[in-house]
């Protein structure tokens, strides 16, 4: 993974929010050299683009809001977020945590922790992304289950089967139709909705 990660970094597009002061263009012109490709903004825009990777931002008071916004119209496969600070205080820390940065680098900008603080961001932001996955795939085997169990309760219910009963007889439907136990019970649940439908009448 580790080398992976340092042969991706050459490849990766960065957004860098900052002001055009020494500092924000010593960070663009760093990262240039690592093999980045960069755009520098200022002040920040309305939208990220899809294809940014990395999001490096000053975290200043004066333009928190507008940073916030931006942050909030991105999705969850929005780039890893780096914040760039003056100082170590209580103020500057909330800040950051409010950007939900998952590295920090400090002013002045120097080339030494740099690479280090990419690849970090870079790692963490992966592993959030396959767990994101991870979760999602969860979420939709149990969701799967949950019909399951449901059609099999309409079948127990309306065909007087027993549970293993009902539960094979949704399996051989399965089998036979060459499609999987979720869709049979979907298909159950949606016939017994449709049947069981009783119109207002008012």
């Amino acid at each position: 993974m580790t080398g992976f990660l340092l042969k991706d970094l050459r490849g990766l597009s960065v957004m860098v929010v900052h002001a055009p002061d020494h500092d924000g263009s010593a960070l663009v012109d760093h990262l240039r050299r690592i093999g980045c490709r960069v755009e520098a903004h200022w002040p920040p825009p309305e939208d990220i683009p899809a294809f940014v990777d990395i999001l490096f931002v000053a975290i200043d008071r004066d333009i928190h809001r507008k940073v916030k916004h931006l942050l909030r119209r991105a999705s969850n496969d929005g780039p890893a977020v780096i914040a760039v600070v003056d100082y170590e205080n209580p103020a500057t820390l909330q800040l950051v945590l409010e950007t939900q940065s998952l590295s920090v680098i400090g002013k002045p900008i120097r080339p030494f922790g740099l690479l280090a603080n990419l690849v970090m961001a870079r790692n963490v932001w992966l592993q959030r992304q396959a767990l994101r996955r991870q979760i999602g795939k969860l979420e939709q085997k149990l969701a799967g289950q949950q019909k399951v169990a449901k059609a099999k309760s309409i079948l127990m219910e309306t065909q007087g089967l027993q549970e293993r009963d009902a539960y094979e007889s949704m399996r051989a439907q399965a089998m036979a139709k060459r499609t999987t136990m979720v869709e049979i019970a979907t298909a159950i649940i949606n016939a017994n909705e449709l049947l069981s439908f009783r119109p207002n009448r008012e």
